[in-house]
């Protein structure tokens, strides 16, 4: 007969087994959070009509550019300068 405690040893057990596999399976590995490329990441969800897209690699991605990484950092939108502030090379 299984006593409650040996049934909550067997899950603990279990439990410290487990490992949580990372967002990304994808070969070659997607950039990290961190990295400076992290946009580069393959997409797991796109909202648009919300205005944001998660990354594998955990990035919320903004329509207005900015982000929301999976440490709680905040990236500042970093939109292209407008077409009158471009300069052309003569």
């Amino acid at each position: 007969m299984t006593t409650a405690s040996s049934r909550s040893t067997a899950t603990a057990a279990e439990t410290s087994q487990r490992k949580n596999p990372p967002m990304c399976q994808h070969h070659p590995a997607c950039p990290s959070a961190d990295s400076a490329d992290r946009e580069a990441a393959h997409l797991v969800a796109h909202f648009p009509q919300q205005g944001w897209s998660l990354l594998c690699n955990g990035v919320l991605c903004f329509e207005d550019t900015g982000e929301l990484l999976p440490d709680g950092q905040i990236i500042a939108p970093h939109r292209p300068l407008g077409a009158e502030h471009v300069v052309t090379a003569a």
